[in-house]
């Protein structure tokens, strides 16, 4: 059983699944068969992109981003904390500015609170700013393919 599969430059004749295109000899499968390596190619031109998809898609990555930064952030703040390592740079920066009657205290200014919020607009600011960039891009590849064509693609898929 063969159709046919329109492309740019014509028609393309393909065999379904499951058919076979010669004759087995006997004692052979069609699996064992030696296979041809006929290569079907398709040159497509992307001509136009949807705005609106870009934007979904656009917003979808950043939100996984940002989840993954708000992750990543709160288990670095853990990890510098389990160290003592605000402890540490707290007592360096006494001992440097020398002894007062105040204490610097890192941990209190960089609490996980803090840095958590700041996370968040950090996050928030992301989000909005690359899904209104991307969908921007999109329009301004709508209007440049109006000059240039278009991408253009092959693809191919080996039989």
């Amino acid at each position: 059983m063969t159709s046919e599969v329109s492309t740019g430059s014509g028609r393309v004749p393909t065999v379904a699944a499951g058919a076979s295109t010669g004759s087995v000899p006997p004692g052979e499968s069609a699996a064992d068969a030696p296979r041809s390596t006929s290569v079907r190619r398709a040159r497509l031109m992307v001509t136009r992109v949807d705005p609106w998809s870009v934007l979904k898609t656009a917003f979808m990555l950043t939100l996984a981003f940002a989840i993954i930064l708000l992750v990543a952030v709160a288990i670095l703040w853990s990890i510098l904390d389990q160290l003592a390592v605000f402890d540490a740079l707290s007592r360096t920066v006494n001992d440097i500015a020398g002894s007062g009657s105040t204490q610097f205290d890192l941990k209190s200014v960089l609490s996980l609170g803090r840095v958590m919020g700041i996370t968040l607009v950090v996050a928030a600011v992301q989000i909005v700013l690359l899904s209104v960039l991307a969908t921007l891009f999109a329009f301004l590849y709508n209007l440049a393919v109006r000059i240039s064509g278009g991408l253009e693609l092959t693809l191919a898929e080996e039989a």
